[in-house]
């Protein structure tokens, strides 16, 4: 009897085991922009460093990452492949997923659980006018998802609506670009090449928008209601482990 029971004990913890959890997926944003458009061409390419860490933290925790932007296929980063970086282009297929983005039509949001958005000045452009991956974002959050976004990529949520017609960052505080960076700074004209200044647009959505002004320190990630965000690029790893121990709490 007891080896019967045995047995069956046995057989049990082999078929638990053999049911693997399944695989979270989460989906990064990215924009397709080179430069903004001006004759001096300012550079517009996403943040190698807004993406690559945060990527390697999904990945080292077990999630599939696919990459999504306004017009799919490759998207261009700037900034140079060191450390944390270099490692995910050369071991984790970083490169084989942004040479092949998605475009947001054929995203289904029910399959993530979560969103990340990193920035670059790309993102203020063709993100943040995109209805599709505005759409996508909503969802996502909706059913009960987790936001995340580094640097610049705060705008691609700025004017994200919900079901009930209430911006998605209305009540919430997120971290984001001061203007008074954006306009003391010669990265894109003083921001007269810019679409829109982040803290505004974010506060004339009803967002208490937080930077290194009001920040004690500018590289704190702040989160509040599944949306966690930075304003500096280092910090960006950090978004997308804070998102993943939010969830498990």
């Amino acid at each position: 009897m007891k080896l019967l029971i045995t047995i069956i004990l046995t057989a049990a913890l082999l078929a638990t085991n053999a049911i693997a959890e399944p695989t979270k997926r989460i989906l990064m944003v990215a924009s397709n922009m080179v430069d903004m458009g001006d004759p001096e061409k300012h550079d517009a390419r996403n943040n190698l460093w807004e993406f690559a860490p945060p990527y390697h933290i999904f990945v080292s925790h077990g999630f599939e990452v696919d990459f999504v932007s306004p017009n799919g296929g490759e998207v261009k980063f700037m900034m140079e492949p060191l450390g944390i970086s270099s490692y995910t282009i050369k071991y984790e297929g970083f490169l084989e997923k942004t040479n092949s983005s998605f475009i947001p039509s054929e995203i289904d949001p029910n399959k993530y659980w979560g969103v990340f958005i990193g920035g670059g000045y790309g993102v203020m452009f063709d993100v943040a006018a995109n209805k599709k991956i505005q759409s996508i974002i909503s969802r996502i959050y909706e059913s009960g998802g987790m936001v995340g976004v580094g640097g610049h990529g705060s705008a691609a949520i700025a004017n994200v609506t919900l079901s009930n017609g209430e911006f998605l960052v209305k009540g919430k505080k997120i971290a984001g670009f001061p203007n008074s960076t954006e306009t003391s700074k010669p990265w894109a004209k003083q921001g007269t090449l810019l679409p829109f200044l982040i803290e505004s647009q974010l506060n004339k959505n009803g967002a208490i928008a937080l930077n290194k002004q009001t920040l004690k320190d500018k590289h704190a990630v702040i989160t509040d209601q599944r949306i966690v965000s930075t304003m500096f690029l280092p910090s960006a790893a950090l978004v997308a482990k804070e998102m993943i121990i939010l969830n498990k709490l």
